[in-house]
């Protein structure tokens, strides 16, 4: 009997991004919008104040799709500052991380430097095809054109792999919380404050399980403030403007919590679909 080879753990890698900075999404795709660029020069300033996720998102990717998270390969694609990628490592998986950005990838790096890390975009992902037996998107599926990145995904995934989307939304069931996102659409037409609208659904093709997870945090005005101001509507409104803007809202919740500890308060909503439920789908479908 002949022994096969090992398995690699991970796929082959690029040197750190401060080394060699990798493919750089074009300026006229989504990823490369300089909404999404303007990620990289708050890099820091997302790892300290952005939410973590709850366990039972965890908890439910697994009973959705049907496996532990324990010895996964998972591609965590848009992976920012490693907050998902952590925690998904945390629970035993094997994790890649995928991130387009310069800065971005340079405090992922910085924070996680045990996790494998590629520069690339998930609409043409650096990664070898039928590897991965998960592939993430934490608050990054909406940065992508779903016409190149969902066959990315299938093309990436083993048979019968799963694809997660989750975002962290502000929980606008909670009064307070409603009446900032009214003050902010307001000022800004197009603030959501997290929530992905229709890019969390996805064509018939790809039949899918959603969730939504409630769950909160208490932190200082400071951080709730820090939070609000790396969203990228905030990054590219200009530096005075929204200042501005975010000394307004630091006179409006010190009406509310004088003590200046803010209860935030988030709905994650996931969405999960597997390669075969598609192909279950298009054999009923032809």
């Amino acid at each position: 009997m002949t022994n096969s080879p090992p398995q690699q753990p991970h796929p082959p890698r690029q040197a750190p991004p401060d080394q060699a900075p990798g493919p750089v999404p074009p300026a006229g795709t989504l990823a490369g919008s300089p909404r999404a660029r303007s990620f990289d020069a708050a890099a820091a300033q997302y790892a300290a104040a952005r939410p973590t996720y709850p366990p039972a998102l965890f908890d439910a990717v697994e009973e959705i799709t049907g496996r532990p998270l324990l010895g996964a390969r998972v591609v965590d694609v848009g992976a920012g500052t490693g907050i998902s990628s952590g925690l998904l490592a945390g629970r035993g998986a094997r994790v890649t991380a995928v991130e387009p950005g310069a800065g971005m990838a340079r405090e992922f790096r910085r924070a996680l430097p045990e996790i494998p890390l590629v520069r690339g975009v998930g609409d043409a992902l650096p990664l070898a095809g039928g590897w991965a037996d998960l592939i993430t998107y934490a608050q990054s599926w909406h940065w992508t054109d779903p016409a190149r990145s969902l066959p990315e995904a299938v093309r990436v995934l083993r048979p019968g792999g799963s694809l997660a989307l989750w975002w962290n939304a502000a929980d606008y069931s909670v009064p307070w919380l409603a009446a900032q996102g009214a003050r902010f659409r307001q000022w800004i037409p197009e603030w959501t404050n997290g929530s992905p609208g229709a890019a969390r659904e996805l064509p018939a093709a790809f039949p899918a399980v959603h969730r939504t997870l409630r769950w909160t945090r208490s932190v200082p005005l400071a951080t709730h403030l820090d939070n609000i101001g790396s969203h990228s509507l905030l990054l590219t409104l200009g530096r005075d403007r929204a200042a501005e803007l975010l000394d307004r809202e630091r006179a409006e919740l010190l009406k509310v919590f004088p003590g200046g500890t803010v209860p935030e308060a988030y709905t994650v909503e996931l969405t999960v679909t597997t390669t075969e439920a598609a192909q279950r789908h298009r054999i009923r479908n032809p």
